[in-house]
């Protein structure tokens, strides 16, 4: 292919990219309800035993007229790429297997459906210890403060944690890839174990956007898990 070709082809690429996105967002718009109540429950579910809370005050302010109408618009691009993942990661796989020989071709499909799976596994894996980093942060401020949530940061910070859990989860996929490509060994990995511990960790207090110990471990027990998963899959791969 030609340099305008691969340009021809990179646009085609964006665009199916973006009107997939476009499609996804239309969807969650509509059931931004639906959506905002399944975020709300773990906030709802610490003001429940919480004394210093009034009945119904489970709910998110706002101080700006146009803020509803931002944050849905925000809810709906975020819940449109979660929903259109599996096609930005095959459109990605589809642009780069043309400069692939045919027997790294094979691994487009398993390496396309593994990425899935694990950013998947990572959103769920934030969103089932937002619940405990919520609690932790409420409970930390000392029984006198009380709590009045936004909606921006609040949704905020469970977007950044499901995008932050979802990339860091990718671990074992860049792994395995540079496995593949020659670019290091099962045996140097082996024998990088304990870096690999001390940079997960780090990796893990600085990439977790709450900051709050129980979310980086959450994340680092795992990436480190991936690690020795990588170094056994890479094995198996190359015999």
């Amino acid at each position: 292919m030609t340099l305008l070709e691969h340009l021809g082809e990179l646009r085609h690429r964006i665009i199916v990219c973006t009107l997939t996105v476009f499609v996804g967002g239309i969807v969650v718009y509509f059931l931004y309800n639906h959506v905002l109540a399944f975020f709300l429950s773990p906030y709802c579910q610490i003001l429940k035993g919480d004394h210093k809370s009034s009945p119904g005050s489970c709910t998110l302010y706002v101080q700006n007229p146009i803020d509803q109408l931002t944050i849905r618009i925000k809810v709906a691009f975020f819940g449109g790429c979660a929903l259109a993942l599996p096609v930005l990661l095959w459109q990605l796989w589809r642009f780069i297997t043309p400069g692939l020989n045919p027997n790294e071709k094979r691994y487009a499909v398993p390496f396309t459906a593994a990425s899935v799976v694990l950013f998947i596994f990572g959103g769920f894996t934030a969103l089932e210890t937002f619940p405990l980093a919520l609690r932790f942060f409420h409970s930390v401020g000392g029984s006198h403060i009380g709590t009045i949530y936004a909606p921006d940061p609040y949704l905020g910070l469970i977007m950044l944690l499901i995008v932050a859990y979802g990339i860091a989860f990718e671990f074992p996929v860049v792994l395995v890839a540079l496995q593949l490509a020659h670019v290091v060994t099962s045996q140097k990995l082996r024998k990088w174990r304990r870096g690999a511990i001390v940079g997960v960790t780090v990796f893990s207090a600085v990439f977790t956007p709450s900051s709050d110990p129980i979310s980086m471990f959450a994340m680092a027990v795992p990436m480190y898990l991936f690690y020795e998963g990588a170094i056994i899959t890479g094995r198996l791969l190359k015999r």
